[in-house]
């Protein structure tokens, strides 16, 4: 999953639970909907599990700027910690008992199921803003 600086989710990839999020990175930029402005740099925040060189040179590909973030401050790092906001984000499809154990027998089954929550997250953080 990768999700905006507001916790907005962009795009989703469902594999299996035997594979490691890395293997999937190019599949989750890929599968990115919304073009970001070619004028802004776009940063990647990502734990360090993706402070590899494969992974790097993919997220270079696809026009990112690595942020890769530890656990613990570190000196001398000049920009801020950024991984609470996916663990958010995973709380809130953790709120959808649908989602929370997969009994769904077709993988596309269970993307729909996870679209509709991502539209349903969405439609609530437009509600503050605009409601």
């Amino acid at each position: 999953m990768l999700a905006d600086a507001n916790g907005i989710p962009l795009a989703i990839v469902v594999t299996g639970a035997n594979r490691h999020d890395v293997t999937q990175l190019g599949n989750v930029l890929d599968s990115v909907k919304v073009a970001s402005p070619d004028a802004i740099q776009q940063f990647l925040y990502a734990d360090k599990g993706y402070d590899g060189e494969p992974a790097q040179k993919i997220i270079y590909e696809k026009g990112y700027f690595p942020r890769v973030i530890r656990k613990r401050k570190e000196p001398g790092r000049p920009f801020k910690n950024r991984r609470w906001i996916i663990e958010v984000v995973h709380s809130w499809y953790n709120r959808f008992r649908k989602l929370l154990t997969r009994y769904e027998k077709y993988t596309s089954s269970y993307l729909a199921l996870m679209h509709l929550a991502s539209a349903i997250i969405c439609w609530r953080k437009i509600g503050i803003i605009y409601g």
